[in-house]
């Protein structure tokens, strides 16, 4: 489901995270979009988090691209899921996935029990 809600919102020429917001009914709540800097890392910024912690969020979906067309973690994107992890587990928000997007398929940091 995440797979067809998500993809189609990224570009292809960079790198793009999305953080996604479901209330406890499993209904998306907030959608936060944060453009990958200079070096196209991207980098959640404090408001990004707030935005979207202040809806009544029960868990959340991190997803992003890899324009290089591999879709396997950096350890950037390993040691950010957890820190994310982390985070929403001490607010009480369980962190469902973080997926990564390339043009022929996805990774899910959840499939390769990862999270």
């Amino acid at each position: 489901m995440a797979r067809h809600l998500l993809r189609p919102l990224f570009e292809d020429g960079r790198e793009t995270l999305l953080l996604a917001g479901f209330d406890a009914f499993e209904r998306l709540v907030r959608l936060e979009c944060v453009d990958g800097d200079a070096t196209g890392r991207c980098v959640i910024p404090t408001r990004s988090w707030r935005t979207l912690l202040d809806g009544g969020i029960a868990t959340v979906i991190m997803a992003h691209n890899h324009p290089s067309g591999i879709a396997l973690p950096s350890d950037t994107d390993i040691g950010t899921t957890h820190n994310a992890a982390l985070f929403l587990r001490t607010l009480g928000i369980d962190l469902v996935d973080h997926l990564i997007f390339v043009a022929d398929g996805h990774f899910s940091f959840r499939t390769a029990e990862m999270l």
